[in-house]
């Protein structure tokens, strides 16, 4: 995961000096470029900062070892929701309330009522039903 998280992290030193440089060329007047980049900068740093603590809470996988065998990682990897339509709704009840923004309020708040019912539904998936714990 090192390798990870150092490519998240030099993510910060691109992305600071490309928003610094974008600023002085709009001579700091247009507000959504140069902040996204220092915007995108944090998001970078955050990320990389997160795999560099868990890489060395969790030690080195079989991928980040010289000597690593395919082998090594054969096995369960996860739990993932089987036969699951909740993203779905999830990202449908997303995808009306962006929309929303662009046609009317009344619309967002219709997607965020399905985003919040696939959110919970997604949430709850193992809680009942033929996948209960």
């Amino acid at each position: 995961m090192k390798v990870e998280s150092w490519l998240f992290l030099g993510g910060v030193f691109f992305f600071t000096p490309v928003g610094i440089v974008y600023g002085f060329m709009v001579e700091w007047q247009e507000p959504v470029g140069f902040l996204a980049m220092f915007l995108l900068a944090g998001m970078s740093f955050m990320v990389g900062w997160y795999l560099l603590h868990t890489s060395k809470r969790v030690g080195l996988r079989p991928e980040d070892r010289v000597d690593g065998d395919i082998h090594e990682n054969a096995g369960a990897i996860g739990m993932f929701a089987p036969w699951s339509w909740w993203p779905l709704i999830l990202g449908s009840g997303a995808a009306i309330g962006f929309a929303g923004l662009a046609i009317g309020f009344w619309v967002l708040y219709i997607g965020t009522g399905f985003a919040i019912i696939g959110l919970v539904g997604w949430v709850y998936e193992f809680s009942r039903g033929n996948h209960a714990h």
